[in-house]
């Protein structure tokens, strides 16, 4: 049975940094992305590690502070987040993908992705 676990969240002031943590997704799937959820909003694609053209995506409101990496020997993809603000307080879910590849430009769309884990609160406080 296909699991994932994320982990990692937490309460963290502004400007302070996270590293959320899904396990069991590193090594079945070609393309395993991150979201958030926050109260009232919409998901949101954050980012994505796609090894079937061994690249990485992401959103325009966290390019530059957020990093996705896997660790094949853990089998767990990671999102590191940094200089986080109030706006990034949300539940953050990890979803991955198996064959076929992901569609070129479509990392971002929630339907792309089969598999999705149970979130973890990230709350950063101003």
């Amino acid at each position: 049975q296909v699991q994932l676990v994320e982990s990692g969240g937490g309460l963290v002031q502004s400007g302070g940094s996270l590293r959320l943590s899904c396990a069991g997704s590193a090594l079945y799937y070609n393309a395993v992305g991150w979201f958030r959820l926050a109260p009232g909003k919409e998901r949101e694609a954050v980012a994505c590690s796609s090894t079937s053209d061994d690249k990485t995506y992401y959103s325009d409101s966290v390019k530059g502070r957020f990093t996705v990496f896997r660790d094949s020997s853990k089998n767990t993809v990671y999102l590191q987040m940094n200089n986080l603000t109030p706006e990034d307080t949300a539940v953050y879910y990890c979803a991955a993908r198996a064959a076929p590849r992901m569609p070129e430009g479509l990392w971002d769309r929630p339907r792309e992705y089969v598999y999705w884990g149970q979130g973890t609160q990230v709350t950063v406080s101003s």
